[in-house]
């Protein structure tokens, strides 16, 4: 059943950040209103044809000139949002690789939380993820999770539900090189403000063949990595954050379960 068919549920808007991703945005987004009425495109500086994929369809179209990266498109998207009265933003990737279906698994649990960030998390499918994939994410998460100072299920999805609260409190560099530290920055500097974390299993989907991945293996981790060292360094030395870090806590075999953490002082 659709989310929009459930009086009971509110839907945000959902926040679509796309840089060259003619082979599938039109289909995301058409499976995305299935679930939302309200829709936000930010096409990041594409050179081949995203935005004219999306011709006809009932979205916000926004477009910056050049590619700034998905973490300010994320933030073009929650501002536009925001300005029109939303409480909050849903963001998933363009690329196919995100199951917009899963809306029905998310938006449940914002309903039931709406001022968490609530994060789709995929490590549950350890069968289904490429296994370098898995153990790159596997330890991200340890040491996002020491950072943040609570277990972390997955500090990589970019598949979440962030309340007004992140945007309009948090102060997070969402520039060109903060690309993709921001999606692993934010849930450090959310838990580290008192801003409640909640974890949803959803769909894996590794079998797109449209592009390869925009995250550089080299500069972006490397980022990613000097993110949370500054971190670090910011905090007392936190030997129950790294314990916290290495926990696992969502149970792989309860598809609808959430976890909730909220960091205690």
């Amino acid at each position: 059943m659709s989310a929009l068919a459930d009086p009971a549920i509110v839907t945000p808007p959902v926040v679509i950040p796309a840089y060259n991703e003619a082979a599938t945005i039109r289909d995301v987004v058409e499976r995305t209103l299935r679930h939302a009425s309200r829709v936000i495109v930010i096409d990041d500086g594409s050179s081949d044809h995203t935005a004219a994929c999306l011709h006809g369809l009932p979205i916000v179209l926004l477009r910056h000139d050049r590619n700034q990266g998905k973490a300010a498109s994320i933030y073009t998207g929650a501002r536009e949002a925001l300005r029109r009265g939303a409480s909050g933003i849903v963001t998933l990737d363009g690329d196919g690789q995100h199951d917009p279906d899963d809306l029905r698994k998310i938006l449940p649990a914002v309903a039931l939380r709406p001022n968490a960030i609530i994060v789709g998390t995929r490590l549950h499918a350890r069968d289904t993820i490429p296994r370098h994939r898995y153990l790159a994410n596997r330890f991200a998460n340890v040491w996002v999770g020491w950072a943040a100072g609570q277990p972390i299920s997955d500090s990589q999805s970019g598949f979440r539900y962030y309340p007004a609260a992140v945007f309009e409190t948090l102060e997070l560099r969402h520039d060109r090189a903060a690309s993709f530290v921001f999606e692993s920055e934010v849930l450090i500097a959310a838990a580290r403000a008192g801003i409640e974390l909640g974890f949803v299993p959803i769909s894996v989907r590794y079998a797109n063949p449209a592009r390869a991945s925009h995250l550089h293996p080299v500069f972006d981790i490397g980022r990613i990595a000097a993110m949370i060292v500054r971190r670090l360094a910011q905090i007392p030395l936190d030997v129950r954050g790294l314990a916290a870090g290495v926990r696992r806590h969502v149970d792989p075999h309860a598809a609808g379960a959430v976890a909730r953490h909220s960091r205690k002082p």
